[in-house]
């Protein structure tokens, strides 16, 4: 088994993220070089700014590539966009350009911060990139967030939604409340819906630890707070998903955590994941369920080719109306 640096995850709990680098996420950042402003539409030019949503709030989006489906990649909880250009990987899993800069050789692909994310920076911070928020988020806030941005900046739909851990979660909902806008979806070691049961009484520990996971940034009123519980009532509650093509990646290896993690919940945690996983797959027909041999939850990291690579296929299926 491959020895992971310790991640912060929407779904791993208690971690100690990085007061020095390189424990708690990724700190190196690989790929493309930062993007010059021009305009995110639909031409192959690279755009990198602020995308003005109303409210007096700003967006900040980066574009780059050109083909269709546009490719719309969401961060899991607590994480910037930064996930997507971070890459991680070491043998058999071959070298690869990080995910943002892989997908858009192939099509045109967009990233953005949410409010009160953490860039992978050195040392981390929250984004100054976004419009801070404070409070507690509910679900359709964050997926109307998503659809905000993609209107306001005129991304061409319809958008293939690439969601890593409780980012799909947003993907999920914006696909249920918009299918028109939606080609395909990709699940990225995905939260799911029916974890409850699995823990029992320690749930409302778990859902305590996701908002407060251990982070400098805990107790400051901009990080990123999301109403867990309602979030999996709005999914459950919503239309169901459009028949658009999928795919699920899955991670094989155990959430990488520091020492001293609360096993009362890890251990549940775990247990949920493959049914997790599973369900995910169930939600279409004939959905490829790839797993990222010797990943932990980061599978956009630590096998970014696999992760390209089920975009890919997602698009090709779009494309040919499958």
């Amino acid at each position: 088994m491959r020895q992971r640096v310790p991640l912060l995850t929407a779904a791993l709990v208690a971690t100690a993220l990085a007061v020095a680098p390189g424990c708690g996420r990724p700190s190196v950042l690989r790929g493309a070089p930062a993007a010059s402003p021009s305009g995110p539409g639909q031409d192959s030019r690279e755009f990198s700014g602020p995308v003005d949503v109303g409210g007096g709030r700003t967006l900040h989006l980066s574009c780059k590539g050109a083909g269709s489906p546009t490719v719309v990649l969401e961060s899991g909880l607590h994480d910037a966009s930064d996930t997507w250009n971070v890459t991680e990987t070491r043998p058999p899993v071959p070298k690869s350009p990080a995910v943002f800069p892989g997908v858009a050789a192939f099509a045109r692909v967009c990233e953005y911060d949410r409010p009160g994310t953490i860039r992978h920076t050195n040392p981390p911070a929250l984004t100054t990139r976004s419009t801070p928020v404070t409070g507690t988020r509910s679900l359709a806030a964050m997926a109307s967030d998503l659809d905000r941005v993609l209107t306001a900046a005129h991304v061409p739909g319809p958008y293939l939604l690439v969601g890593h851990s409780f980012g799909a979660m947003i993907t999920r909902l914006y696909a249920q409340q918009h299918p028109e806008k939606t080609a395909g979806l990709v699940f990225v070691d995905a939260f799911g819906t029916n974890m409850q049961p699995f823990f029992a009484a320690r749930w409302p520990a778990y859902l305590k630890l996701l908002n407060n996971p251990g982070t400098p940034f805990d107790a400051d009123p901009r990080f990123e707070k999301v109403e867990i519980e309602g979030a999996v009532g709005a999914v459950k509650a919503a239309k169901p998903l459009p028949k658009v093509p999928m795919a699920v990646l899955s991670k094989t290896e155990p959430f990488a955590t520091p020492a001293g993690s609360p096993q009362a919940v890890l251990a549940p945690l775990e247990r949920a994941w493959p049914e997790v996983q599973q369900a995910l797959v169930e939600l279409g027909n004939q959905t490829p369920h790839l797993l990222a041999t010797g990943s932990d939850h980061y599978v956009q990291v630590h096998d970014p080719d696999l992760t390209i690579g089920a975009i890919r296929l997602v698009a090709g299926r779009a494309r040919a109306g499958r």
